[in-house]
């Protein structure tokens, strides 16, 4: 499988992820696209110089070619899968969180046994 359609499996995957499997909805808000532009600021930012300076380079047969700031857009792709799946996993994980402590549940962690 090619790095491009590895590219789009990701991002089709993680949308399925985050609006069937976790239900967040994280990619219906406002608040992701205001934090995903900064994050891709600095992703441009660093796959730039990275991709620019030749420190990693590829096989222009493997990607479709287009680039943005020296960037492959499927590294684009690729960075959108990760900034969502972590932060829909997050918002997953707080929902679980809240629920269990509304219904009376501690949540609190436990101290360790070794102090």
């Amino acid at each position: 499988m090619s790095y491009s359609a590895l590219a789009v499996l990701a991002v089709l995957a993680v949308l399925v992820v985050d609006l069937a499997v976790l239900r967040t909805r994280m990619v219906t808000r406002r608040v992701f696209w205001v934090a995903y532009a900064i994050v891709i600021v600095f992703q441009l930012l660093m796959n730039g110089v990275l991709t620019g300076l030749d420190v990693v380079t590829y096989e222009p047969a493997a990607i479709w070619g287009p680039r943005i700031a020296y960037a492959p857009v499927e590294d684009l792709l690729f960075g959108f899968a990760l900034v969502t799946l972590t932060l829909a996993s997050w918002a997953a994980v707080n929902r679980r969180a809240n629920t269990a402590s509304r219904r009376g549940l501690d949540t609190r962690t436990r101290r360790s046994s070794t102090r």
